[in-house]
């Protein structure tokens, strides 16, 4: 096997711009048109070194990072209350500067901003609408969270919702009939577990969502991805099959955060991206994010926002799964760190948000089912009409090189 080849021209670096170019050209070529005076229903993504945001004689004036060499620097003009303005601006890793009008100016668009570090943490979200809490909702949270009658059924629902989900990915053709048999049924029955018991903890719930992710990512270890590349820049034998969540790094314990497998570092910075978005919206609807009913509540920490992203990750890894298969991958399109660590190369990052974009528009009804879940009972929590859970995700428009 490829595992046991030797390393030729190791320092060899001249792919990075060819790969960079190709990511790049990839998000370009997936992007949607829209109709002349529709509103832009996309988000802004800008990565690299040297970015800048500023206004010029009231219009916003933005430069896009250089990720590599040679490499033609994109450029947006956008004026007020024009109808091309994004949804939303993602800064990913990289560098740049901003002005203080920049900030006041996306504030008064109601332009959020999203900055997103290399290894999938989100570092600060600036809401163009600010936070102003509804005082309904977040009571709504609080005494949800306070009876926990009521929060274990908003989070057997919840659970539920993402095991069903979860069941749709692993019905997807490139799963093997008989390796996912097993942990589909096992969901199944887990489903009805959860809508018919009365849980006294949400540890219990915990419990079984845990068992079934552990069932649910063995499955993965049966879906291959190309490679190419490999022979100029070899890759740890490890890469070459994706075996679960959780890494090992030298001198860490098993973890699914500091990924040190390829598969895993797309996952975390996706789910990073979709997590922003989930911050905007529900900033925007007057939840506060950082009351949660199904995690716990840190200092610190969108436990609300870890609540309302699991019936949301299933779709983001079926996403996934589309681009692994669809696209050939490339020792450059990733970045090991001295300890071990795996990043993403700046424009297959690029890569990945615009994907992770294209399951969950910013619109205010991705939380409305949650806002009538006080009148429910606080059973009832849906991702909006964009990202229906129980339907598979469309095929995007991937090219394959």
């Amino acid at each position: 096997m490829a595992h046991s080849r030797p390393i030729t021209h190791a320092n060899d670096h001249s792919d990075w711009p060819e790969r960079c170019n190709y990511w790049l050209q990839s998000c370009t070529g997936s992007a949607r048109k829209t109709k002349r005076h529709e509103d832009n229903p996309s988000a802004l993504i800008l990565n690299g070194h040297g970015a800048s945001l500023r206004i010029e004689q009231g219009a916003l004036v933005i430069r896009d990072g250089f990720t590599h060499y040679p490499q033609t620097q994109l450029r947006y003009r956008y004026w007020p209350g024009h109808p091309s303005l994004p949804t939303r601006i993602l800064l990913l890793a990289g560098s740049g500067t901003l002005s203080f009008d920049v900030l006041s100016w996306l504030a008064a668009q109601n332009i959020p901003l999203v900055r997103v570090n290399w290894d999938g943490t989100v570092a600060t979200v600036a809401s163009g609408t600010g936070f102003a809490a509804d005082p309904e909702k977040v009571r709504w949270q609080l005494d949800t969270r306070a009876d926990m009658s009521l929060r274990c059924k908003f989070a057997a629902a919840l659970i539920a919702e993402k095991l069903a989900a979860s069941i749709d990915t692993l019905k997807l053709p490139w799963f093997p009939a008989e390796r996912v048999r097993l942990a589909i049924s096992h969901m199944e029955s887990c489903i009805g577990v959860l809508n018919r018991k009365r849980f006294k903890t949400v540890s219990e719930i915990m419990g079984i969502e845990g068992g079934c992710a552990s069932g649910y990512f063995q499955a993965w270890s049966a879906v291959s991805y190309e490679w190419k590349g490999i022979e100029r820049r070899p890759i740890p034998p490890e890469w070459y099959e994706f075996k679960g969540r959780a890494d090992h790094a030298r001198g860490k314990g098993p973890s699914n955060r500091n990924a040190t497998h390829p598969v895993n570092a797309i996952l975390n910075y996706a789910y990073a991206v979709a997590s922003a978005q989930l911050h905007i919206q529900a900033m925007a609807e007057g939840y506060d994010p950082s009351i949660g009913l199904l995690h716990e509540t840190l200092p610190g920490r969108s436990a609300f926002i870890l609540d309302i992203i699991e019936p949301v990750r299933p779709v983001i890894d079926a996403k996934i799964l589309f681009m692994l298969k669809y696209h050939t991958l490339d020792p450059a399109d990733f970045i090991i760190r001295k300890d071990g660590v795996c990043r993403l190369s700046p424009q297959f990052a690029r890569k990945v948000a615009t994907v992770v974009e294209t399951i969950l528009p910013l619109q205010p009804t991705a939380l409305t089912r949650a806002s009538g879940s006080k009148q429910l009972g606080g059973t009832s929590l849906r991702t909006g009409s964009a990202c229906r859970i129980g339907s598979k995700p469309e095929v995007e428009n991937l090219e394959t090189k």
